[in-house]
């Protein structure tokens, strides 16, 4: 799908704003409010915007400590790397996942409640899977930002 610059502007005040009314956007980006509401249609249906979500405070959530994880597995065969990815995704904890090019094959970004939430995660959960060779944890000290 070829974005226009009007839809660029959509995009840029919705990934700001998911809550702003159809009216609000549309005074925004310079249209009136029904081409405004058919051209967030058109991008819901074309996939480009995939959801709308709320930014919930992780502290809130009883997952103030973050910590980000590169991961080294000792597998080269395509089984093994999907069993890991199902077993890994399927994790609470994990907030984000990805598999790298290079080293290290993974990176995941851990939310949890405190350091004894993580150890415990990195112990009971991560550490046991068969095919990790190694794990180099990186504790948040402050997050300077997030998002678009």
């Amino acid at each position: 799908m070829n974005l226009d610059a009007i839809d660029r502007d959509i995009l840029f005040h919705l990934c700001r704003d998911g809550r702003l009314t159809n009216v609000e956007l549309a005074q925004r980006v310079g249209l009136t409010p029904p081409p405004c509401l058919r051209r967030v249609k058109r991008l819901e249906e074309a996939g480009v915007i995939t959801g709308y979500r709320a930014v919930v405070d992780p502290v809130a959530l009883g997952r103030g400590l973050e910590v980000l994880i590169d991961v080294e597995v000792s597998a080269n065969d395509r089984t093994t790397f999907l069993e890991f990815e199902d077993i890994v995704a399927g994790y609470d904890e994990v907030i984000e996942f990805r598999r790298m090019y290079g080293r290290p094959d993974y990176f995941l970004r851990v939310a949890v409640a405190d350091h004894a939430a993580y150890e415990a995660f990195l112990v009971d959960k991560l550490s046991g899977l068969p095919c990790v060779l190694r794990i180099d944890s990186h504790l948040t000290m402050k997050t300077i930002k997030t998002g678009p």
